[in-house]
Parts: C-alpha cells; structure tokens; sequence
C-alpha cells in the first residue's frame, strides 16, 4: 500500500497535544489520545514523536510563543522613550485576558518541566524574555521583571481573579526604579 504524503501531519499532533492538554490537563496526555484527537493513526504520533516527553517539547516549545511572540512584536520596548512599566502592563494584560484556555496551557507546560527534565531546556526559554528586557534595563533588573510578571500572570490564573493593569503598571515600575 502505498504511503499517503501528510506534509502537515507533523504540526496537526502537536496542535492535537495543546488541545488534550487545554482540555484534559497533563494527565490526559498520551500517544493514544492525541492520534484520537488529531485523527490519525496512533503510528503516527509514535513515529513523529518516539516518546511522550519529545511531544511535550514540540507542545511547549509552540506554546512558550504567545507572550515572548508579543513582547518581541512590541515596538514600544525598543524605544527608549516609551514607558516600560507601562508597556509591560499593557503586553501582560492583552495576554492574560487574551486566550485564557492557552495561557494556562502554556503554564501547565511549563511547570510540568518540575518533574520532567527534557522539558526544562524548553521551558526556561520563557526566562529568555529576560534578553530582549535587556535593552531596556541592565540584566539583573531585566531578570526581576520577568519574575514579577510571572508571579502576576500565576496569581490571576490561580485565583481566578481580574487582571489589574495599574497594579501591575506600579510593580514594574518599582522594580524598574
């Protein structure tokens, strides 16, 4: 029998994975259940991806994206003159209200990277944000920000609570100095 060409097969299991994931948490993740949700052959996911923890990976890595993805598109960070506190808040807020389902996706992945050490490479990309503060701040402060706007964007997401922009706005900025 002939092979069918799938070029897109690839990309269609690791989007299937953030969708388990988004739906049924990390527990819910296997080979099985996205074959299932990807409708493709369980071989499918087993030959892209051999083991669980390279999925998680390609999963994480396409996840890690959306804020980084924004922070980098934000002009207003490479001008010298623009309000950082003020831009960060702005980012964050836009984020976290943004796709809520893919937010906590993103963090589920990322602290998944506890337990599971091929995902830790992966997931301290989210820590390079750090770089493109850099221009802005000198490294130390850069690192602090980044920490803060994790801490922020956790408590929302854990509380349930409302993202408070001016809140934020004045944390970063104390922090910034």
């Amino acid at each position: 029998m002939a092979r069918r060409y799938d070029p897109e097969r690839r990309q269609r299991i690791i989007d299937a994975a953030i969708r388990v994931v988004g739906a049924k948490g990390i527990a819910g993740l296997s080979h099985r259940s996205v074959a299932a949700e990807a409708d493709v052959p369980l071989g499918s996911t087993t030959y892209h991806f051999k083991t669980l923890d390279e999925l998680m990976v390609a999963a994480l890595r396409q996840a890690n994206e959306g804020f980084a993805a924004m922070v980098r598109a934000s002009g207003a960070l490479a001008d010298p003159d623009a309000d950082l506190a003020e831009e960060l808040a702005r980012l964050m807020g836009e984020w976290i209200s943004g796709d809520r389902t893919g937010v906590e996706l993103e963090y589920e992945l990322y602290l998944a990277a506890l337990r599971r050490p091929a995902l830790r490479p992966v997931a301290t990309e989210w820590c390079d944000l750090a770089e493109i503060l850099d221009r802005r701040t000198d490294p130390a402060t850069a690192r602090a920000l980044v920490a803060l706007m994790d801490g922020i964007c956790l408590q929302v997401l854990l509380t349930d609570g409302v993202y408070e922009a001016e809140y934020a706005r004045e944390m970063l900025a104390r922090v910034i100095g």
